[in-house]
């Protein structure tokens, strides 16, 4: 295999009767009706779901994830997922979100597109049964309105619930988080130029791994942006840039066929040596005896 397949949302929504907006938003009532892959594939939507009983599991981008009953989810656009699992008593329900949609959405959001990010480094996050009954009561709405057939406002109306949701499991991500010793109350200036690098780094990680190329495109000095995102993500600009990257090459290396020197030339590298060398320093150990390992 030498390339990894997406998750097609309109193949979903063909082979599953359930309440959708076209291609844009899929409700699977039941969390084991999600689709059990049986090969790796590349997230092309945001997933947002919550267990209410069992348990399960998933492979993302290499690491394994458990959830279990009283756990949010949230699967972002670019990652690879794979190795889904459910024990036969699972229940919840799940969203998918295209990412036009997920962007019409996010234009109206203030302050949640930097937690979302930080979200991608802890995919899952318990909720307490507040938070639980806050977002069943939303999903029962948005079902209500997918399932009129002959409501004018659908669209508009399930974006604005959508919008209301997402603010509350913000606010969960925020309790979480700031239990675990994140700084969530940084100003909002640092917010914005966080998510900005993010954004930068997930659209051209490929072809630009140089931090003063991302400080050249926002319109900062190297330095400041160097301490904006540290100040922001207890993480440099290097080590945000060399997570994707690296990420990028494991996912390739485990699920594809590709030569060393293919993914080499896929994601801008001189040599397959320079890639190599990246590697070994970033991993601890080569391409090849990662493939092996795998």
């Amino acid at each position: 295999m030498n390339k990894i397949e997406t998750v097609s949302l309109d193949r979903l929504r063909e082979s599953h009767e359930i309440p959708s907006i076209g291609d844009d938003l899929l409700l699977f009532e039941e969390i084991q009706m999600l689709p059990q892959l049986d090969e790796p594939r590349r997230m092309n939507c945001i997933i947002i779901g919550v267990c209410t009983d069992g348990e399960g599991g998933y492979t993302l981008n290499e690491s394994k994830y458990s959830i279990k009953s009283g756990d949010a989810l949230i699967l972002t656009e670019g990652q690879i997922v794979n190795e889904i699992w459910m024990s036969d008593n699972a229940k919840g329900y799940a969203m998918l979100i295209s990412r036009g949609f997920i962007d019409e959405i996010f234009k109206e959001l203030r302050d949640m597109s930097s937690l979302f990010l930080l979200a991608r480094e802890h995919p899952i996050f318990p909720l307490n049964s507040n938070e639980l009954s806050k977002l069943k009561e939303y999903v029962e709405l948005v079902k209500e309105r997918l399932t009129s057939e002959h409501y004018r406002f659908k669209k508009e109306v399930v974006r604005l619930l959508i919008i209301a949701m997402i603010y509350d499991i913000g606010t969960a991500i925020m309790r979480v988080m700031s239990k675990e010793g994140t700084d969530v109350t940084v100003n909002t200036k640092a917010k914005r130029c966080f998510v900005q690098f993010i954004q930068l780094v997930e659209q051209h990680f490929r072809t630009e791994r140089r931090v003063s190329w991302y400080a050249g495109q926002m319109g900062l000095t190297p330095k400041y942006l160097s301490e904006i995102i540290s100040s922001t993500s207890k993480r440099t600009p290097n080590d945000w840039i060399d997570k994707y990257v690296t990420t990028e090459i494991r996912n390739q290396l485990s699920n594809t066929n590709k030569k060393i020197s293919e993914i080499a030339e896929d994601l801008n590298f001189p040599s397959q040596s320079f890639l190599g060398k990246y590697f070994r320093e970033n991993v601890g150990m080569s391409p090849s005896e990662y493939r092996k390992k795998k």
